[in-house]
C-alpha cells in the first residue's frame, strides 16, 4: 500500500489554500459595506457564509481525495448526464429560488440556508463523462461521427443549463469544458481549426453587424449587452452601468492600489461587487500589482494540474485532471475578460475568490478528486 499521506499534493493544496484566503479576504472587504447596510450591521454577512462554504468544501475536497478515480470510470457512461439532467431539473420544482429575474438555485431539504446552485453540478459531471468516453474509446475522437457521440452531450447539457436557468455563461462553461478536454486528448486537430475558423468568421460578421446604429427597444438584455459591450459610453445610465464603473475602479486602482478596505466603487457604485466584478475591486485595492499576483497564483495551479496530467498513470486520470483544469482556465479567462470589458458582460465568477457557496463547493470536490489522481502519479 503506497503512503498515501507522503503522496498527497501539498503543492496543489498550498495554492489552492493560498487563493481561498485572498478570496475570503477579498469578500469582506469587498462586501462589509453593502453587507452591513442589508443585514442589520454585520459587515461580515457574506464572509461567514464563504467562510463556512470554504470549510465544507474542503471537507469534501479530503473525502473525495481517497475515493478511488477509477470508480468514475467504471460507472455506466449515461450516469453522469443523468446526475447532471435531474439536479437541473430541480429548478422546476417549488424548491427552486429565483433571485433578480432568474432561476439558478433550488434549496436542500427545502431549506433557505443550503441553496445549491444545479450548473456547478453539470460542470462536474461533463468531466466525468468526457474523461470516461475518451478513455473507454479512443478511436471515436477519429472519426467525425465518434467526435460527435463524445461532443454532443456537452452540447445538450450545455443547452439544457441555459434553457432551464437562463444562465448563458455556465452554459458556455459546460460547452467549453467538454471541447477542450477532446481537443487534448485527441490526436488529429482538423476538426478544431475548422470549427475556430467558422467561429471567428461568425464572430466577426456579429460584431460588424452590431456595430452599426441599431433599435435595441426590441431586444432581450443579452442583445442590450452585446451592443453595449461596442458601444459602452452610450449605455452608462444601464446595461454598460456595472462593466463602466468596473473600469472606473481598475483604472483609480494604479500600480499599487489605494489599499484594502479603501475602495470607493464598491460602495453601491459596483451592484454586489463581491460576485463578478470582485477582480474590479482586487485591482482598486491592490493595483495592477495585486492583479497580476493573481493572475499568477492561477497560473502556478494550471501549471500544477498540467504536471499531474502529464504524469498519470492512465489516460481516464489525465483526462479527469484536464477536465479541472478546463473549468479552472476558462472560467479565470472569461471573467477577467469580462470585468475588463474585452468581452460582453457574461456574469462568470472568479473561482475560489468570488463569493457563491456552490461554486466553491464542487471546485473543491473536483480538486478532491484531482488529489486522487495525484496520489497514484509519478509526481
Amino acid at each position: 500500500m503506497p503512503n498515501k499521506r507522503r503522496q498527497f499534493d501539498y503543492s496543489l493544496f498550498f495554492i489552492t489554500f493560498g487563493l481561498l484566503a485572498f478570496g475570503l479576504m477579498m469578500i469582506y472587504s469587498t462586501s462589509a459595506y453593502e453587507a452591513g447596510r442589508e443585514f442589520d450591521g454585520d459587515a461580515a454577512h457574506y464572509f461567514k457564509r464563504q467562510l463556512l462554504s470554504t470549510i465544507i468544501g474542503l471537507g469534501a475536497m479530503w473525502g473525495v481525495s481517497y475515493i478511488p478515480h477509477k470508480l468514475y470510470r467504471a460507472i455506466p457512461w449515461w450516469l453522469p448526464l443523468a446526475v447532471g439532467i435531474g439536479a437541473m431539473l430541480m429548478l422546476l420544482t417549488p424548491w427552486a429560488h429565483t433571485a433578480k429575474g432568474a432561476t439558478r438555485w433550488f434549496y436542500l431539504f427545502g431549506s433557505s440556508a443550503l441553496s445549491i446552485q444545479p450548473a456547478e453540478i453539470v460542470k462536474m459531471m461533463i468531466i466525468i463523462f468526457s474523461a470516461k468516453m475518451v478513455a473507454d474509446y479512443p478511436k471515436m475522437m477519429q472519426t467525425w461521427r465518434g467526435f460527435a457521440w463524445i461532443v454532443g452531450p456537452a452540447l445538450l447539457l450545455g443547452v439544457i443549463v441555459r434553457a432551464l436557468s437562463n444562465n448563458l455563461s455556465s452554459a458556455l462553461i459546460v460547452i467549453g469544458i467538454g471541447v477542450v478536454m477532446i481537443f487534448i486528448a485527441s490526436p488529429q486537430y482538423k476538426k478544431y481549426v475548422i470549427a475556430v475558423v467558422l467561429a471567428a468568421i461568425a464572430v466577426v460578421f456579429i460584431v460588424i453587424y452590431f456595430s452599426q446604429p441599431i433599435d435595441t427597444s426590441d431586444m432581450e438584455f443579452r442583445g442590450k449587452r452585446f451592443v453595449a459591450w461596442l458601444h459602452p459610453e452610450q449605455y452608462s445610465d444601464d446595461t454598460a452601468y456595472q462593466t463602466l464603473q468596473a473600469l472606473y475602479a481598475i483604472g483609480s486602482g494604479g500600480l499599487t492600489g489605494k489599499g484594502i478596505g479603501e475602495s470607493i466603487q464598491k460602495m453601491g457604485f459596483i451592484p454586489e461587487a463581491q460576485n463578478d466584478m470582485i477582480f474590479a475591486i482586487i485591482c482598486e485595492e491592490l493595483g495592477l500589482v495585486g492583479a497580476v499576483l493573481v493572475i499568477v497564483l492561477f497560473a502556478v495551479l494550471i501549471h500544477r494540474l498540467i504536471h499531474i496530467a502529464m504524469r498519470a498513470k492512465d489516460l481516464h486520470g489525465a483526462m479527469l485532471v484536464v477536465g479541472v483544469m478546463a473549468h479552472i482556465s476558462i472560467q479565470v479567462i472569461l471573467n477577467i475578460a469580462v470585468v475588463t470589458n474585452l468581452i460582453p458582460n457574461t456574469g462568470i465568477s472568479l473561482p475560489f475568490i468570488s463569493y457563491g457557496g456552490s461554486a466553491v463547493i464542487f471546485t473543491l470536490i473536483e480538486f478532491g478528486v484531482v488529489q486522487n489522481v495525484a496520489l497514484d502519479a509519478k509526481l
